[in-house]
């Protein structure tokens, strides 16, 4: 039996969960767990929900990430900005989001899982940082 989940162990013994085989991205050679991207940027104050797939921009897998923002935040390239160096100070250099996206909504299966697939499905609407 293959669940498709990805766990971890670190070096106590415990196990983290890295989120669905299918889902992973693979950046410059090395895997990426959305979960981990995700969870630091639910981290940041201005932000309420958010989802990373990898994207092709010129010929090079990307991270981007799809953001919901929280109501009080204003969205923008200042905020993007704010939110990968945000990124950075919690992750690897790898893992950071190249792209973010304001969305009003992500979609979602009727039990509440997000669909990937329609956003890896959408294309980048700017260069790399």
């Amino acid at each position: 039996f293959f669940s498709g989940d990805r766990y971890r162990v670190d070096a106590d013994g415990y196990y983290w969960y890295e989120g669905r085989s299918d889902d992973m991205i693979k950046v410059s050679g090395l895997w990426v767990s959305p979960v981990e991207i995700e969870s630091a940027l639910l981290e940041h104050k201005a932000v309420a929900e958010s989802a990373v797939v990898g994207v092709s921009v010129e010929g090079f897998t990307r991270i981007k990430a799809f953001v919901i923002a929280k109501s009080d935040a204003v969205t923008g390239d200042a905020l993007a900005s704010e939110l990968q160096e945000h990124c950075k100070t919690r992750l690897q250099r790898f893992q950071y989001p190249h792209l973010i996206e304001f969305v009003p909504e992500l979609p979602k299966t009727v039990t509440g899982k997000i669909q990937r697939y329609k956003l890896r499905e959408a294309a980048p609407e700017k260069t790399p940082a």
